[in-house]
Order: C-alpha cells, then structure tokens, then sequence
C-alpha cells in the first residue's frame, strides 16, 4: 500500500538547487544557566524531551543525530521516545499541560494530533527562529529550505504568515514511465496534456495502453489531480477544491481535470482493461509487465516493487505531471512531513536549538543514510545521494532543479462529522471510469457535499 509518510502540503513553488552553506552557532540563551552550549551560550533547561513518530524510516536518524547534538552542546542531554502510535503516548500529556519539548509526527492514525494543537493554538510560533542564522551560520535558516514550504498552509497554518510548523521529510508523486522503452523506441516524455495523449499510438504500437492506476484505491489519482488543478486555475483553484467551495464544481479547473479522466475513459486503448477493478500491486505489476505506458505512484514505488515481476530491461522513469498549456512547467505533487514546538514546552530554548540542527548539512546525511529519506532543504537531494537509488535520487533532482511542485491537503472538517473528503472526492471516480457516472452528476453530487461540510464547520465555529 502506498507509504503516505508525507502528509501536509508545501503549497505551489518552483524548487531550485543550490546549497547554503555557512560556519558558527546561534543559540538562544536562558537567564539562569545551569551549563554550556553551542558557542558557551548557555541554556535555562539542559534537558530535552523528545517524541517521534517510528514508523517505515525507523529510529535510528532520530538517535544519531540526538548523540551528534549532545556532543557538539557539552552538558545537554536528549531523551527520545519513539513509537509508530506517539500520538498515544503524548494525547495524555499533552491533555496535562505538559508535552514533550520537540515532537515529529506523522502517520494516518497520528497526525489528527496536529489538527486539535493548532485549532487550539497550542504551538510555538517559530517565525524568527527561520529569520535567525541557520545553525551552521551564514544566512537566515530559512533560507535553507525549499522556496514555497514555509508559506503553506500547514506550515502557517492560520495565513497570518507566521511559522508553527517546521518541515522535515518529504516525497515527490506523479506519473511513472519505462524509462528503458522510452529511450529504446526514442519516445520523448510529454510536457503537455495534448502530447500525452498522442502517445496513445506509440502505446498501441508497444501493445500496451495508454494508462493504469490502483483501480480499488482511486485516491492514488490525486498525485495526478492536484497538480492538474494547480495547472488551470493556481493556487485559488487548489484553495476553493481544499477548502470545500462548492463553486469549485463549477469551475473550469474542474470541467478540464476531472474531463481529462472522463477522456481516459472514453478513448480507444486510454485505459487498461480491468484497471478499476484491480489493487494496488496488481495495477503496478501489470505496468511493469508492459500492460500500460504509464501510472501514478510516489517515491516509495521503487523499493515497494523491488521484487515484484517486469518485462525484461524494465527501468523506473518519473514524468510528474504534464501541463495544460505548452510552455508551462510539469507539475508534481509533494508532501512535507513536520515537527512542531509545543507552545507548553518547557525547554522551548532548547528545542529550538535542536530544530535548528535538525537542518544541518550533517543531519540531512545521516538522516539520508539512517532513513533513506530527503529533506525539504535546497540541496538535499545531492546531500543523500549516497544513500539513494539511481532513480529515487532522479526523481529528486527532478523537483530540485525546477519541475514545479503543488500539494495541498483538506481542511480539517468538523468535529464528528459524517464526511471524509478524500473518500468523498475520490471514491466517485470509480464511476466515472466505469462510465456510470457523469460528469454533471459529479459535479452536482460533491456541490451538495461540499455545501453540507461548510454548513458542519459554520455551526461547529470552524468556517474559514
């Protein structure tokens, strides 16, 4: 199944290269210390606590680079505590008023988490944490990160431009292509929607079709649609489909996206017979047998496949997602996983510090090697490419070097409501590919859905 690891969005962005790279040590220091750190600045509270998700990346970076700190800051000390349910073990004490000092949390069944604290605006603004030097020095941490993440609405949550969540981790989803046939045959990657489905008669021609995708597990299509949506309309469009505007439904961004799949649909060999009936692994094996030109995966595909059956010389390609109109960018949808400072924490001094470190050009290494994982810092990609595959580390630098990035993520919904919005999204489309459903009847059925959840959250006090 799909390692949706990344959860949140960074918001539309063209991710350029380069590096900063700097030397000293910026520390924030208490009044009362009780020992040294950084630079001699010295802290309040020595002390650390911890909490991380443990989930497919494991632990290992997360006690690396805690020993790494201890020894670079004399007399701190660092208590991790991991666990693939942290939410469980932090709910309590958090519900106490006494939360870990620095939590990373991810995973489906722990990220609500992060919805009630920043409802309740339980975290620490970090904004002039990201406008001080980064930790290695030189200039601003900030501008250490990838353009765009730090002015998306999951790392500033409240759109006042203020910084509540840190990005750590993330993945990079869109269209996957056998880069051996393409080389082979000389089919040159489409750059727009219109060239993609030309390819339709090279398809044809290499006795395959045109398109599959994990048929029970519709969802897979929004590293397809997002982007898609981004490529009509921006980030207005993204904003009325994420925040549940039933005016989205009527818009051209949802005629051209969703008329897209109902083309796949209807063209002769678009798509793979039986596709909408098949799992995850089994529309994935069948691409990588020579079945269909291409399919919608992430940056887990590779390693979740590695043993799975191929047509011969088969070789992992990523296209992204084309564009509407010629001249514009291939999209790609990508997905930042964060970590967060309670507002209650009682060493925020410290936890700073280590946030700050966490960025480290040393830290994005180990956390590569430790976890075969990226950062959303400029220049990760090259940092981890040691650690990476020939085509994972590809299909980075392909968004490191200006393939535009979009994600977006729902607005949390009210509290005991009916609704799921992926599900409700997404699930229909099943219909529509089966040819059961138009796209009038799609469009009307999500107005109502989208009318009844900002009707939930008016009531509830949530409405945007």
């Amino acid at each position: 199944m799909r390692k949706r690891k990344w959860l949140k969005a960074i918001g539309a962005s063209v991710l350029a290269a380069s590096m900063l790279a700097g030397c000293g040590t910026s520390s924030n220091g208490g009044s009362e210390p009780n020992g040294a750190a950084g630079e001699g600045q010295p802290f309040e509270n020595m002390e650390l606590e911890v909490a991380v998700f443990q989930g497919g990346y494991g632990r290992e970076y997360w006690d690396g680079i805690a020993e790494s700190f201890m020894a670079d800051h004399p007399g701190t000390k660092i208590n991790i505590t991991a666990s693939p349910k942290i939410a469980d073990i932090v709910r309590p004490k958090i519900v106490a008023g006494n939360p870990p000092d620095f939590m990373y949390i991810s995973g489906s069944d722990n990220t609500p988490i992060l919805d009630g604290l920043i409802k309740d605006h339980a975290l620490l603004d970090l904004t002039e944490l990201f406008n001080e030097p980064a930790a290695e020095g030189g200039e601003a941490l900030k501008e250490k990160i990838l353009p765009g993440v730090l002015e998306s609405p999951s790392i500033s949550p409240y759109g006042d431009g203020k910084i509540y969540l840190a990005p750590f981790n993330y993945g990079v989803m869109g269209l996957w292509y056998n880069k051996a046939l393409f080389d082979g045959k000389g089919i040159k990657a489409p750059a727009t929607w219109d060239e993609w489905f030309q390819l339709n008669a090279a398809a044809k021609e290499n006795n395959r079709a045109l398109f599959t995708y994990q048929g029970l597990y519709p969802g897979y299509l929004e590293e397809m649609i997002v982007p898609a949506i981004y490529s009509v309309g921006g980030q207005e469009a993204l904003d009325q489909f994420f925040n549940y505007d039933p005016e989205f439904w009527k818009s051209e961004a949802f005629t051209t996206v969703w008329g897209n799949l109902e083309r796949i649909a209807s063209e002769d060999n678009a798509l793979m017979k039986g596709t909408v009936a098949l799992n995850h692994t089994q529309a994935q094996t069948a691409f990588m047998q020579g079945q269909a030109m291409f399919i919608p995966n992430g940056t887990w595909f590779e390693d979740e496949m590695k043993d799975a059956p191929r047509e011969d010389g088969f070789q992992f390609g990523f296209l992204g997602v084309p564009a509407f109109q010629s001249g514009d960018p291939v999209l790609a949808l990508t997905n930042v996983e964060q970590m967060v400072i309670p507002a209650k924490a009682k060493n925020p001094e410290l936890a700073k510090e280590f946030l700050k470190y966490v960025y480290t050009d040393k830290s994005v290494q180990l956390n590569a090697e430790k976890s075969k994982a990226v950062m959303a810092v400029k220049g990760a990609p090259d940092l981890a490419k040691s650690s990476l595959s020939e085509t994972t580390y590809n299909v980075y630098k392909a968004v490191d070097n200006g393939m535009m990035a979009v994600a977006g993520t729902f607005k949390p919904v009210a509290k005991g409501s009916k609704y799921n919005p992926s599900e409700e999204v997404y699930s229909p489309i099943s219909s529509l590919m089966n040819k059961q459903m138009t796209l009038e009847q799609y469009s009307s059925k999500m107005v109502e859905i989208y009318t009844d959840i900002q009707a939930e959250l008016a009531q509830s006090g949530t409405e945007s």
